[in-house]
């Protein structure tokens, strides 16, 4: 397996606002997403790659930070298996990354866990933990939905229940889909659920 550096990834990072949003203390509706590059990856077919933000040619983003060993990762991951398919041939690119400083969560671990779930998205690591904060992750999985011009339009929960037999509100695709529509979402901000973010000296 190829190896990455830590310096291969850079991040360039905007300048924060002094605060954030309802849920998030890093960024809020509006802003402009951190952007991120040279992360090592794994791409859908089990192949290494590397994950930059600018590279993404899809008119939006939905980065979701996730975790290996986070059981509601686990129970999500066949949902976010069908959200991505069901945006295949859309301009809709779907990218995790996992950012938490576990073995269970790195590169080794993230190709073993895409073969096993037979994951369909790209999935990246970020050592550095840069990337979680500046996007303030505190969970796994947490969502953020970001536009063509890469501003921040939806932050949060996939929907309103980690059972999905008893999900009523589906936060992200609607999001997406009123985005994909050139509407403003009707709900642009949840509280996340899910695992806390593993991060250094935490």
């Amino acid at each position: 397996m190829r190896k990455f550096a830590l310096g291969l990834v850079v991040l360039s990072l905007i300048a924060m606002p002094a605060i954030g949003g309802k849920y998030n203390k890093a960024v809020s509706v509006g802003d402009k997403a951190p952007d991120f590059s040279g992360l090592p990856a794994v791409d859908a077919d089990g192949s290494d790659t590397s994950l930059t933000l600018s590279d993404i040619k899809e008119d939006l983003v939905v980065l979701v930070f996730l975790g290996n060993h986070c059981p509601v990762v686990q129970r999500y991951e066949d949902r976010l298996i069908d959200f991505t398919a069901a945006y295949k041939g859309k301009p809709v690119k779907v990218v995790g990354v996992s950012v938490n400083d576990l073995d269970s969560d790195r590169i080794p671990k993230i190709k073993e866990y895409m073969k096993e779930h037979k994951s369909n998205y790209i999935y990246g690591y970020d050592e550095s933990q840069a990337i979680g904060h500046a996007y303030g992750a505190t969970n796994t999985p947490q969502f953020f939905v970001l536009d063509k011009e890469r501003k921040i339009r939806y932050l949060g929960a996939m929907d309103d229940n980690m059972d999905e037999a008893k999900v009523k509100k589906t936060y992200l695709k609607d999001a997406v889909e009123a985005l994909l529509k050139g509407e403003t979402p009707a709900v642009e901000e949840t509280r996340p659920q899910g695992c806390g973010v593993k991060y250094k000296n935490s």
